[in-house]
C-alpha cells in the first residue's frame, strides 16, 4: 500500500533544560516520513522549501525512502523556521520566532504519479491547504488521516469543520479536543468531534499516552516510562507516522488493528524524545524497535481472571 505525505519540511532551533541546537532539520512531513520509513520501502512526499535548504537533508530524506518529487524549492525565498524553548517540566515550551516564509503561499501540487494514493496523512497546515490536496485526487484514499491544531481552531475554524468532513482520522492532543468540542472530559469531546465527521479519532496526551475512538469503542495505549525525555519536539509527528506506516504496510484499517498502529506509533515517538530534533529517528535497528515494541506489550498485558 503506498503512503502520501503532506506536511512541513522546516528549519528549528531548540532549547530544553538539556541544551540547545541552531538551526536543524525539523517540519511536520519530516518526522511522519522519517517514522514510517521503518515500516514502508517507500512513501511520497508533498511540502515546500525555499533554495537556503540543504541537498544534504533533500538526500537523507531520500535515503530513508521519501520521494521528493513533490518537495518544492522556492528560489530565493526561505523555509521555514520555528524556535522555542521548553520548560523544566517538557510538557511546556515558549515559541521564541516563527518565520513561515515559503509556507505563507504554499500551493500544494500533488505530481501525476502520486495520484493513485491508498493512505493519505496530511500533517499540521492551514486547513484549506491539506483540502487542496485532497480535490486534487481523483479518487478517495482508502484512508485519510488529518493533523491539526488550536492556531486553526482560533482563526479558521469553518475551513477546519469542511476538510473534518473528508476525512476517516483526525489526531489532536488533549487540549485541542476540549477547544474544538467545548467539552471538558474527554469522552464527551470525542462524541462531539466524530458527529462532525471523522470516523476516528486520536486523541494524544504526551508522556499519558493516547486513546483512540470511533463511535462505539475506546482503546487507551500508555506512553512508555522513560528516565530521561531530552527533547518532545516532533514526537506527535513521529507517533502519525508510527501509526499511519504501520497500518499502510499491513493494508488492515479495521479498529483492532488501530489499536496496534497505535502502540507502534507511541513506540516510535518514544524514540524520537530521545536525542534533539531528527537525529534519534535516523539510525533505528529493526532490533531496537522490536525491543521497544516488546516493551509496550509487556507493559500493558495483564492476565488475570474475573469473579
Amino acid at each position: 500500500m503506498n503512503l502520501l505525505v503532506v506536511g512541513t519540511v522546516a528549519f528549528d532551533a531548540l532549547e530544553t533544560p538539556f541544551g540547545k541546537t541552531d538551526k536543524i532539520l525539523g517540519g511536520a512531513a519530516t518526522y511522519i516520513g522519517l517514522s514510517a520509513s521503518y515500516y514502508l520501502k517507500k512513501s511520497n512526499l508533498v511540502s515546500v522549501v525555499g533554495d537556503d535548504f540543504p541537498q544534504e537533508h533533500i538526500d537523507l530524506l531520500n535515503k530513508r525512502g521519501m520521494n521528493t518529487e513533490g518537495l518544492q524549492i522556492k528560489k530565493g525565498e526561505k523555509t521555514f523556521f520555528w524556535s522555542g524553548k521548553y520548560h523544566t517540566d517538557m510538557n511546556t515550551r515558549d515559541t521564541i520566532e516563527t518565520q513561515l516564509n515559503v509556507l505563507e503561499t504554499f500551493d500544494p501540487i500533488v505530481p501525476e504519479n502520486y495520484k493513485d494514493v491508498d493512505f493519505l496523512m496530511l500533517g499540521n497546515l492551514m486547513p484549506s491547504v491539506q483540502q487542496r490536496v485532497l480535490d486534487q485526487l481523483p479518487k478517495r484514499p482508502k484512508l485519510v488521516v488529518l493533523d491539526t491544531m488550536n492556531f486553526w481552531m482560533d482563526h479558521f475554524l469553518d475551513d477546519l469543520m469542511d476538510s473534518l468532513k473528508n476525512v476517516d482520522v483526525l489526531t489532536i492532543n488533549d487540549e485541542e479536543a476540549r477547544q474544538l468540542s467545548g467539552e471538558y472530559s474527554l469522552v464527551k469531546a470525542a462524541k462531539k468531534i466524530l458527529a462532525m465527521g471523522p470516523k476516528y479519532l486520536i486523541i494524544k496526551k504526551g508522556e499519558h499516552g493516547a486513546l483512540l475512538f470511533n463511535n462505539n469503542e475506546v482503546f487507551f495505549a500508555p506512553a512508555l516510562p522513560l528516565e530521561d525525555v531530552f527533547d518532545p519536539t516532533g514526537a506527535g509527528d513521529t507517533f502519525a507516522g508510527g501509526f499511519i506506516g504501520y497500518l499502510a504496510s499491513t493494508g488492515n484499517i479495521s479498529f483492532d488493528n488501530m489499536k496496534r498502529a497505535v502502540i507502534h506509533g507511541s513506540a516510535m515517538a518514544s524514540f524520537c524524545v530521545e536525542k534533539f530534533g531528527t537525529e534519534r529517528m535516523l539510525d533505528l535497528s529493526d532490533a531496537e524497535v522490536q525491543s521497544r515494541l516488546q516493551a509496550f506489550k509487556d507493559l500493558v498485558q495483564v492476565e488475570f481472571d474475573l469473579a
